[in-house]
């Protein structure tokens, strides 16, 4: 049988955090890429079931998150259909070398890159245009009660965000916690 490499899955500088770059096959009447292969993703990344989709639509400078659950921790593979946006996701695993380390990458409709966040993360993203798509599968269903927010600009995480005039943020996430006192994913 004949396999064809549809896509290239980068390792970044925190364990088990990878960038997906398609293979993007395009002509005169548009493009093709696959942006999701079972197969590939089990031989570079791990076996994880995918319970749940989830599409948001945000304008220019909506910030949300940083987001985590701490019972029934999500993985997320998110992608960007339409727009762009600055992703953010930050290790919360204690045991793990790279504890509170933070990955932020550019995501949008025309680079089609795709970051896959695992369980033990938080994750966030800051729109830099209008009318932004941002599409995630995850591992693990959403828990409202078990949800938790860390703040956006906590001094000591230090995200480098973007410059955007006038962020847009939820009630909920202005009410985030600082990072040394948030009730964080642990390692059991």
């Amino acid at each position: 049988m004949c396999y064809v490499d549809f896509m290239e899955i980068v390792k970044t500088h925190i364990d088990g955090l990878y960038v997906i770059k398609p293979r993007v096959f395009e002509d005169h009447r548009g493009f093709f890429f696959e942006s999701f292969n079972n197969r590939k993703f089990e031989e570079e990344i791990g076996s994880f079931n995918f319970v749940q989709d989830n599409h948001s639509k945000s304008d220019k400078g909506v910030l949300r998150g940083l987001h985590f659950q701490i019972q029934n921790p999500q993985g997320k593979l998110v992608r960007v259909v339409s727009g762009s946006v600055f992703d953010v996701a930050v290790d919360l695993r204690k045991s793990s070398q790279t504890f509170k380390s933070w990955l932020g990458i550019e995501l949008s409709a025309s680079n089609k890159k795709q970051l896959w966040i695992p369980p033990g993360f938080a994750h966030g993203f800051l729109t830099l245009s209008d009318n932004t798509e941002f599409l995630y599968k995850t591992t693990d269903f959403y828990f409202p009660e078990f949800e938790r927010s860390i703040l956006w600009n906590d001094s000591e995480l230090n995200i480098l965000w973007p410059n955007i005039d006038n962020v847009i943020i939820s009630q909920k996430d202005k009410l985030g916690l600082d990072f040394s006192l948030a009730q964080v994913y642990s390692d059991q």
